[in-house]
């Protein structure tokens, strides 16, 4: 599906990658992830032929159609329905022709155009639009409404239901879930895993990508290393790699070191200067692998305030909402040092309300809040970012709060959110959105709080930030309440949850796998991915038919059923040859990284290092046999499906 060979790439003077290579196989979903600015977003940049590359090739398939999830969207007086539609290009091309055709009374072209809109199921496209907008948690009358009259955060939403409409083979997602609450993360995974084109996206979300990914490619020191599986496959796969690394680092070293008192020893005489001379640029070929460095960038805590309240904070009697609007009613809530709790609940049922409630932000229509004399709030969300004084240092926004702080006290709590030097006394101005979150969080930590409010904390955050967060909260002896669609980080961090719905806060027992089922149960999804037979023949997706009686649903639905049982011995075999096609990599990675071992190749391993030869033939042997059999079920599989289609 895309090959990428010898590619190196710079921006600004900065090499971001070099001679690296990259395959990815027809239908992989690819997680792709690295540091900030190592240049994921650029290799999407490329994909789309934004970018140039220095050296190297990148190779798609011929008719390749790409879809991508713009950043940024102007105002417009568009409905969302109509900017979503506007994904389907070849919906919105035939739409045109149509006009034009109308417009000169040609009868013919009519026909034909009519012709050609029933084939792409046109008269599904509005459907299927809202189903991706209600899907990405709007209402039904958000639809009808302009694109203006949405937020940021909302307009990227909009975006991402764009992409999801066009047709297309290759899907590009940039952080797709950084605007998202759990709900529709939740609804976009299960539409992702549905998906049958192939799909490279970007993401700091663990459980995002451990749900999704079949592959994560890691930008690791200018070079792009594949990994199969999802995101906790490539956690112990990266640390097993790590491990061979140092204990190759270090027969590397000795090796290095044997070469150069070869060179020490020789280099006077005559007879031997050229062999010296071939040692030494040996030496200097030779991949010095580096120490393997894991440690994080970010190491911070979160210093509780010096007197505590018992209770903190309660509520009772409470009514929450916006003007005369009630959202939330019959509020009896206590926080205790030491509550831990997750807030959960469908999009717009009221989270955010309750959270300004507890902080004391005005949604408390009716009821008493009351607050612990020690009661010291630490409150984080998106628009705190704004708050923030743009022309103002890391370093002038903390010691405001604190004149007396020396400047080493300043700079050393600066240094576990990874603010060094020059950039601690840096105007803000043009910190990118994770650094700028990491301001505000630095800020709040000084504080020295004894109640977190933290609402979607994680946006912009990358995952080691995201994992340094984690750890902080981990070790804070206040209280919390968080909403988050970052499950790791409330599997980590909160003991209970509370469940906002229908207008009521209540205890949830479960936990976020049962969370998942009931908003399963909950919503009927009916947003379906194009089918595999659609993207050959360039349709979009399509749900069910509108109309369709129910004798003929029963007669689809048991061709569905048939055409399920003749496709299943050819998907088995395909899976087993997919397992084989791993094994057989898995088992010559083991063989090539002992090749790559010096010692393989003294006089006393000969025995072994003819064993491994051979080991290594035979796996790629296998390995080859594997993928064209693959190949060849592949092609039969699309042949049944397209036959089917045929007959439908």
């Amino acid at each position: 599906m895309l090959t990428i060979s010898e590619l190196s790439l710079q921006r600004g003077g900065v090499w971001l990658l070099e001679r690296t290579s990259l395959t990815v196989q027809p239908g992989q979903r690819v997680a792709i992830i690295g540091a900030n600015g190592a240049g994921k977003s650029s290799l999407f940049q490329l994909l789309l032929g934004h970018l140039v590359p220095e050296h190297g090739d990148i190779s798609l398939p011929g008719g390749c159609r790409i879809a991508h999830m713009a950043q940024e969207v102007a105002a417009s007086q568009r409905s969302a329905r109509d900017f979503v539609l506007d994904g389907d290009i070849e919906l919105r091309r035939m739409e045109r022709e149509l006009a034009r055709a109308e417009a000169a009374g040609d009868d013919n072209a009519m026909a034909r155009i009519h012709g050609e809109l029933d084939v792409h199921e046109a008269w599904s496209a509005p459907r299927r639009a809202e189903s991706l907008i209600r899907g990405l948690g709007f209402t039904d009358a958000d639809a009808d409404r302009p694109v203006a009259a949405f937020s940021g955060g909302w307009r990227i939403r909009l975006n991402l239901a764009q992409a999801l409409m066009r047709p297309s083979d290759l899907l590009l997602l940039d952080e797709p879930t950084n605007h998202l609450d759990l709900d529709a993360c939740l609804w976009l995974e299960n539409w992702l895993a549905r998906y049958p084109g192939t799909l490279l996206f970007i993401s700091h979300d663990r459980d995002f990508m451990d749900r999704v990914a079949t592959q994560v490619v890691h930008f690791d020191q200018r070079k792009l290393m594949q990994y199969t599986g999802n995101y906790s496959a490539f956690e112990d796969q990266r640390r097993e790699r790590l491990a061979q690394q140092q204990a190759g680092f270090e027969r590397q070293q000795a090796r290095i070191e044997e070469i150069q008192r070869f060179i020490d020893r020789f280099k006077a005489k005559a007879t031997k200067a050229r062999q010296a001379q071939s040692r030494v640029k040996a030496l200097e070929r030779m991949e010095r692998i580096a120490p393997a460095h894991v440690d994080s960038p970010f190491s911070f805590q979160f210093p509780v305030a010096d007197k505590v309240s018992n209770p903190l904070l309660s509520i009772r009697q409470g009514e929450a909402g916006h003007g005369d609007t009630v959202l939330l009613r019959g509020l009896n809530l206590t926080l205790l040092p030491g509550s831990r709790i997750g807030l959960l609940g469908p999009n717009g049922a009221g989270k955010s309300t309750l959270m300004d409630a507890l902080r004391g932000a005005g949604t408390l229509i009716r009821g008493e809040r009351t607050t612990g004399e020690h009661l010291a709030i630490g409150y984080f969300a998106q628009h705190q970012l704004e708050s923030l004084d743009l022309d103002a240092s890391p370093f002038l926004h903390l010691q405001r709060l604190a004149p007396k702080a020396s400047e080493q006290q300043v700079r050393n709590f600066l240094g576990g959110f990874d603010f060094h030097g020059d950039q601690a006394l840096t105007p803000i101005r043009q910190f990118s959105g994770g650094e700028k979150a990491r301001v505000a969080l630095a800020v709040i930590a000084w504080r020295k709080p004894n109640l977190l409010l933290l609402d979607e904390p994680t946006n912009h955050l990358d995952l080691e930030m995201r994992q340094a967060l984690t750890m902080a909260l981990q070790n804070f002896e206040g209280a919390i309440v968080v909403v988050s669609h970052d499950r790791h980080l409330l599997r980590n961090t909160v003991d209970e949850f509370w469940l906002v719905n229908d207008g009521r806060v209540t205890p949830y027992d479960g936990d976020l796998e049962d969370y998942e089922r009931w908003l399963a149960e909950r919503r009927r999804d009916d947003s379906e991915p194009p089918r595999r037979q659609d993207l050959a023949a360039g349709e979009p997706a399509g749900g069910e038919p509108v109309g369709e009686s129910a004798d003929d649903r029963k007669a689809r639905k048991r061709a569905e059923a048939d055409l399920r049982k003749r496709l299943s011995p050819y998907r088995k075999r395909q899976a087993a040859l997919e397992a084989d096609m791993e094994h057989c990599q898995k088992a010559l990675a083991e063989v090539e990284a002992q090749l790559s071992s010096p010692d393989i190749y003294d006089d006393a391993n000969k025995n072994r290092l003819r064993e491994l030869l051979a080991q290594q033939a035979d796996l790629t042997r296998r390995a080859e046999a594997a993928e064209e059999a693959w190949l060849t079920v592949v092609e039969e599989l699309e042949a049944l499906e397209a036959e089917a289609t045929v007959s439908s």
